[in-house]
């Protein structure tokens, strides 16, 4: 260690400091410290080569004990068509080390598994045991259904661990628009979450994300704060349909997207963490937070797709270090096609890597006290919070939706993004940079969704349809993958 390092070992104070920059910009030869060495993030947060004491923040930590051999709840998706092949995969999923299962339901088949009604529930759940095993959903519209045919499957268990995870304001803005008044839905899906409720006392009922401005290319910063707003408006609706304040807020999940920037991926959940006591305490209530974590699917490449198991290990790594409860990774070859066994169990195994060889999941917080990570944390949080307020001040999330306020913020974003990418200034491994001319496409399923397809209920509500600008989903490498 030089006598620099030690100095800053030890104190860190401003003489120190200005040693250090002195040869610093001896080293840069002329060259801006800024431009040169500090990074200013998507969000337009800034980055510095060097923390010390004097960049210390107070971040609230989460110093919840964790089971030391189950950290975390390792979940896996399923969403083959066929409900009889689903429940081979969660089947294998639970054997092979999972934990839980997240169900995506689509009655054509083409994003999900082909559930039209509770016998195709049955039989994509078949031989899972309900009061053990957690069962989460992702209907979209047809939440409100799927959660009745699950809360029927489960018989009443009071001590079932259901995740319902009904979450409409997702499904209208992905697709632009809802059957039937927005408002509708949400109330709608409270009043049934409601009902359950009463006899599910360990199930979640709604899941707040702003995955779809995640997916869609916009920043850290506005998945937060749609996160928050959603959170928001769930809570209200839950009020609205019976519940106390503190109940709905115990009964709501948030969910982060993760992606192979593992820093800012640590930083953003413990942020969701600081903006989640920050709502409730507004709310007069303290809850503590429960957190899926999902990969990010905008990540992803179809070239070398085998990279993308350094980027799922990269969000799996953030997940647990920044305290999720839940984390699911996806299959590395998603951006191809369905999952073979080979991939799932990359999936799986990434997890118990992490999980049981790295024991990630052994220190409450470990990012805590680190100067970069909480600094990073408390610009993330205090952002989110800002465009949070910005959205309610429009008049609440829906309001939001409908105008463009989170499409527009939301392309901005992506339009900045993409050209990082296409000036090379952001890189994407195997497409990129170190293309793989010797290139093979691991194998993946492609089951005819239409020889499943079911005819599902109708999900319209009275009234005429609500419409905002869709957040469609991107894949940031298929700029320049070709055809």
């Amino acid at each position: 260690m030089t006598p620099l390092a030690e100095d800053f070992g030890a104190q860190g104070d401003a003489a120190t400091r200005a040693r250090w920059m002195a040869l610093v910009e001896k080293t840069l030869k002329g060259q801006s410290f800024d431009d040169a060495l500090t990074i200013t993030t998507a969000d337009g947060l800034t980055i510095q080569p060097l923390y010390t004491a004097e960049d210390g923040v107070a971040v609230a930590r989460d110093l919840r004990a964790r089971d030391t051999d189950r950290p975390w709840d390792l979940r896996m998706r399923a969403a083959h068509p066929d409900p009889i092949r689903a429940a081979k995969d969660v089947l294998t999923d639970l054997e092979g080390g999972a934990a839980s299962v997240l169900l995506q339901i689509d009655p054509t088949g083409v994003n999900g598994v082909a559930i039209g009604s509770a016998d195709d529930l049955g039989k994509a759940l078949s031989g899972v045991l309900l009061d053990l095993a957690p069962v989460a959903l992702d209907a979209g519209f047809l939440g409100p259904k799927a959660a009745d045919w699950l809360g029927a499957l489960a018989k009443a268990a009071p001590n079932a661990p259901l995740a319902f995870h009904l979450d409409p304001l997702t499904a209208f803005a992905q697709t632009g628009v809802s059957p039937g008044p927005i408002e509708s839905h949400v109330f709608n899906a409270a009043t049934v979450a409601t009902r359950l409720s009463a006899t599910y006392a360990r199930a979640s009922l709604f899941l707040a994300t702003g995955r779809t401005a995640h997916e869609a290319g916009g920043s850290n910063v506005e998945e937060l704060a749609l996160m928050t707003a959603a959170a928001l408006a769930y809570a209200k609706a839950l009020v609205r349909s019976g519940l106390t304040i503190e109940e709905a807020f115990g009964r709501i999940a948030l969910g982060v997207s993760l992606d192979g920037e593992y820093f800012t991926g640590v930083a953003k959940v413990r942020a969701a963490k600081a903006l989640w006591a920050r709502l409730t305490e507004s709310c007069g209530v303290t809850v503590a937070p429960t957190i899926e974590a999902r990969s990010s699917r905008r990540m992803l490449a179809k070239a070398d797709a085998w990279t993308n198991l350094l980027r799922l290990t990269s969000a799996g790594f953030a997940g647990a270090v920044g305290g999720a409860d839940a984390i699911v990774l996806d299959a590395f070859t998603d951006a191809i096609g369905l999952p073979t066994a080979f991939a799932r169990r990359q999936a799986r195994n990434t997890q118990l890597v992490l999980m049981e060889e790295s024991h990630l999941g052994r220190v409450a917080d470990p990012a805590g006290g680190a100067w970069y990570l909480d600094s990073l944390t408390d610009q993330l949080a205090r952002a989110a919070w800002a465009s949070f307020q910005a959205i309610e001040a429009a008049g609440g999330v829906i309001k939001a939706l409908e105008s463009g306020l989170v499409a527009d913020a939301v392309a901005k974003s992506r339009t900045a993004q993409e050209a990082a990418y296409a000036d090379k200034s952001r890189k994407i491994l195997g497409v990129t940079v170190f293309p793989n001319a010797d290139d093979k496409p691991p194998e993946v399923e492609t089951p005819d969704s239409s020889a499943f397809a079911v005819q599902g209920p109708d999900v319209r509500l009275p009234g005429p349809d609500s419409h905002c600008p869709a957040l469609t989903p991107v894949r940031f490498a298929a700029a320049f993958e070709g055809a």
